[in-house]
């Protein structure tokens, strides 16, 4: 349905506007310029907006800092553990 709408808003000639073809199409009209917009952003036709491949990236990114995080603390807690099992430190 969205390929469709958006296929159908950039092929026409001249250009309706949106908010008439949203309601020929049976859709909210945001719902179509979002879709317009995601469409131009992938095609890198709009810098203001990532692509659904940079969106999808940066939720995997997310996801490995936060399991990196995890880790971390993990391992702080294990390094002070085994730093007071050892005792004071001499010099």
């Amino acid at each position: 349905m969205k390929a469709r709408a958006v296929r159908l808003y950039r092929e026409s000639d001249p250009k309706p506007t949106i908010r008439k073809l949203a309601e020929q199409l049976g859709v909210h009209h945001e719902a179509l310029r979002n879709w317009i917009r995601q469409s131009e952003a992938d095609a890198g036709e709009r810098a203001d907006r990532p692509s659904a491949d940079m969106l999808a990236e940066n939720r995997a990114l997310k996801k490995r800092v936060a399991e990196l995080e995890r880790v971390n603390e993990i391992l702080r807690s294990a390094s002070a553990y085994f730093a007071s099992e050892l005792g004071p430190t001499r010099r």
